[in-house]
């Protein structure tokens, strides 16, 4: 999870995500990096527009959820 939350950091300080940029702030943030970690996130956000997901996650309706009722007494 350290992993999304580096590329998320990078994107929205506008930098690139790569592996070497993963792994500084993994690094930074007292976790020992993990190579193999970074390779497969940079890998799979490959082509991915983080900025228009989040946007398109946030107009996104949710369902509120609907708390059960109470047993009715008869």
């Amino acid at each position: 999870m350290e992993y999304i939350y580096a590329a998320l950091l990078l994107d929205s300080a506008g930098k690139e995500i790569n592996e070497k940029n993963l792994m500084e702030v993994v690094k930074a943030a007292g976790i020992e990096p993990d190579e193999a970690q970074a390779k497969a996130v940079v890998a799979s956000l490959k082509g991915v527009n983080i900025k228009e997901i989040i946007k398109n996650a946030q107009a996104a309706p949710v369902a509120a959820a609907q708390a059960p009722s109470a047993p009715q007494q008869q």
